[in-house]
């Protein structure tokens, strides 16, 4: 699929008057809410997908957790084609193309649930369908990021991330329990119904949609060379991501171990932390730069995951949840906005895609690596490790910071 683009705003446009409307910002508000919209079906999945195998094919836990998991593996994978694609035919034809496989990965997986008679040929077919899930996620993700940015230019680049890490994480804050109500009411069929629906929703959305100019004649260095640019600021968002990893697979658990209450209120904590520093201080990468934002961030995040293991009682370690949601918050768009300095506009895409792995990796391995932990060392020992690596990426916050203060005239 090959869509032309149009060229947009650059970061050496003028910013428009408080008189005047500025377009640009309109539309990357659409891409955001395209981008939500698209990405409620990853949310819509996450806790439906593992019913279905379980219940339905009456398989075992380790084969749901690999139905859920394989997704985000076939995103990390993709994360260098998409960047490539973005870059090479353009942002438009990058979403457009992940919102084909969305639809197509959501009727291979309805076709699963028309196999259910059959268990493992339902289960081989489910796998392939979130295969092609995960491939639509990486390029609509990457693609909004360099649309984005090719709108209202680099210079506002924190901004874009921002508004895109709102998106992802509102779709999963929202999409569990929308999925859970439909397969309620639907059954499986329905959900993945809705997953077709909904990226054909996008994709009338951005049909008239201006682009932002391709650089397909580009020379182009190896992706891993263009990785080994921007990996210090990658290794920062993987390690700052194990905190959020941790309370998702492991918070319950624990409040459950110590026989405390309001188990279930840990990702609302950090949910409400994550959104309230989003809504308040977006702007500051932007305005104060990455590194400054992400150091403050990660500190943050290393009191609040150390609170967790340390709590003596439900409340401290509640704060703790909404502490590390605090510190979580900017710094995905901190390190993006450093990332997208780095490098030349026609390798931003590609630069964007590994930089993106990086988070993807910390997801994908912190569960069943924190898992091996609390067996032997406890839930609590999950959180102490949590506040270790946010600890380890201050450090290399703070050595990007020295370095890039001393290469300034």
């Amino acid at each position: 699929m090959s869509i032309p683009s149009t060229p947009s705003a650059t970061s050496s446009s003028p910013p428009p008057s408080a008189s005047t409307r500025d377009p640009a910002q309109g539309r990357l508000l659409l891409l955001t809410a395209i981008l939500f919209i698209s990405y409620l079906c990853v949310g819509m999945s996450l806790p439906v997908v593992p019913i279905f195998v379980t219940g339905q094919l009456g398989l075992g836990n380790v084969w749901a957790g690999l139905g859920v998991g394989i997704a985000f593996l076939s995103t990390v994978l993709s994360r260098a084609y998409a960047g490539t694609q973005s870059d090479r035919a353009g942002a438009k034809s990058a979403v457009a193309r992940g919102l084909v496989f969305y639809v197509s990965g959501a009727l291979v997986s309805l076709l699963a649930g028309l196999l259910a008679p059959s268990p493992w040929t339902a289960y081989l077919v489910l796998l392939a369908g979130r295969l092609l899930v995960g491939l639509g996620e990486s390029l609509v993700g990457v693609g909004i990021i360099g649309w984005g940015i090719g709108l209202v230019g680099p210079a506002r680049s924190g901004k874009v991330l921002a508004l895109v890490g709102a998106a992802i994480y509102g779709a999963l804050a929202v999409g569990g329990p929308i999925g859970l109500v439909l397969q309620q009411r639907f059954g499986y069929a329905g959900v993945m119904s809705v997953g077709v629906i909904l990226p054909c929703l996008g994709m009338l959305a951005i049909w008239r949609l201006a682009g932002v100019p391709a650089h397909p004649g580009a020379e182009r260095p190896p992706f891993w060379r263009v990785i080994g640019q921007v990996w210090p600021h990658g290794t920062i968002v993987c390690l700052q991501g194990i905190g959020f990893a941790a309370i998702g697979a492991f918070f319950t658990l624990h409040f459950l171990d110590q026989h405390w209450r309001f188990a279930g209120l840990g990702l609302t904590a950090f949910g409400g932390g994550f959104v309230l520093v989003r809504v308040l201080f977006g702007h500051l990468p932007d305005r104060v730069g990455g590194l400054p934002v992400a150091i403050g961030s990660l500190a943050v995040e290393t009191v609040g995951q150390a609170l967790i293991w340390s709590a003596s009682d439900p409340v401290l370690a509640l704060v703790g949840a909404f502490l590390t949601g605090l510190g979580c918050s900017m710094i995905f768009p901190s390190m993006g906005r450093e990332v997208v300095q780095l490098v030349q506009p026609h390798l931003r895409g590609t630069a964007l895609g590994g930089f993106s792995a990086f988070q993807d990796v910390a997801y994908g391995l912190t569960g069943p690596l924190a898992g091996l932990l609390a067996d032997r060392a406890g839930y609590g020992g999950v959180f102490l490790a949590g506040a270790g690596a946010a600890a380890a990426g201050l450090v290399i916050a703070i050595s990007l910071r020295r370095t890039q203060t001393r290469s300034r005239p």
